[in-house]
């Protein structure tokens, strides 16, 4: 497990007031509609992301240039961080607090605070680090901004590509500034599905024997090592549909809202949408059209991926999911 970095806490001494429910203004009073206000807030917010991401591409992208990276592993030897994956999530941590001090922050590579403002980024400063590693295209910078466990700004750019996803709930979801859809795909047995792995033996066995399973019922299977990136292939139509078990908030945050804001349903099996409130690890996810969603979750189920037993384990930043 990475060591937890510490950060200030921006809310020591009295707590802040509660803030004010929204108003809705009098008829003809000339006041802005509060959800005018609101989609401005939460547009700002991805402007902010969309910099400081850009800021971190740059420099993941200079660490390409290097022969040698220094090499950790976490909860697995297949689970790997590199000084880049630190290195990246310090540069996003020190921008968006120096524009947003009161702000709160969830980071896979162990910065954790609460807010004062009533905002936090979860940041995954380097999703796809193995293919990085390799000079494997499928690696990306995420970053999403929540208010009260919801996220309202979302950007996730795939650094090899080039490609920036951007979202703000409410305000449909982009690929390099152009609108976005999901997969008009209907029938599950012409679906190209994504999936994912975890890093430990026994769950990438299970996870296979599931695939074998459905792997039958479906056009094909595409696996790419990046759970934002294949969030954002649901967004865009790349896949029709994405399955995954035992995600992380920071892997999915800022992916689960441009696919949502693309169109697709983005649930567990029971159709609850994943939280990233309470920093547990997601039971599996299905993402998709939503008829498309619903008929994946059946072979799923039928398949015997049936839901945990109980509430995920809490994850705290910096560690990863386990079995």
């Amino acid at each position: 497990m990475t060591t937890m970095t510490s950060l200030p806490d921006p809310s020591a001494g009295s707590p802040p007031p509660a803030p004010e429910p929204p108003t809705r203004p009098e008829p003809g009073s000339g006041a802005p509609d509060p959800a005018a206000r609101d989609q401005a807030r939460w547009t700002a917010l991805a402007d902010l992301a969309e910099h400081v991401a850009g800021r971190a591409v740059d420099l993941l992208a200079d660490g390409l240039t290097r022969n040698q990276l220094q090499i950790e592993t976490k909860s697995s030897s297949t689970d790997m961080v590199s000084e880049m994956d630190k290195a990246a999530e310090r540069l996003i941590v020190d921008e968006l607090l120096a524009e947003r001090p009161d702000d709160g922050i969830l980071g896979e590579e162990g910065s954790e605070r609460d807010p004062s403002s009533g905002v936090r980024w979860v940041i995954d400063p380097l999703d796809g680090t193995t293919n990085y590693l390799y000079r494997h295209p499928g690696f990306a910078v995420s970053i999403a901004a929540e208010e009260a466990g919801q996220a309202v700004a979302g950007i996730v750019i795939d650094i090899a590509a080039g490609d920036r996803f951007r979202a703000v709930l409410g305000g449909g979801a982009t690929r390099n500034d152009r609108p976005i859809a999901v997969s008009s795909e209907t029938d599950l047995s012409r679906a190209l599905v994504a999936t994912g792995f975890g890093y430990d033996a026994n769950r990438r066995r299970s996870q296979a024997a599931l695939l074998a399973q459905i792997v039958g019922e479906i056009r094909d299977i595409r696996r790419m090592g990046s759970a934002a990136l294949d969030l954002c292939s649901v967004a865009c139509g790349r896949v029709d549909a994405y399955y995954e078990l035992g995600l992380a908030p920071w892997d999915f945050a800022a992916g689960a809202l441009i696919a949502e804001e693309a169109g697709a349903s983005v649930a567990d099996l029971a159709g609850t949408r994943p939280s990233t409130a309470s920093g547990m690890t997601a039971p599996l996810m299905v993402a998709g059209p939503p008829g498309l969603a619903a008929a994946l979750r059946s072979l799923l189920l039928a398949a015997g991926a049936a839901p945990p037993p109980g509430p995920a384990g809490v994850l705290r930043a910096g560690d990863r999911p386990t079995p």
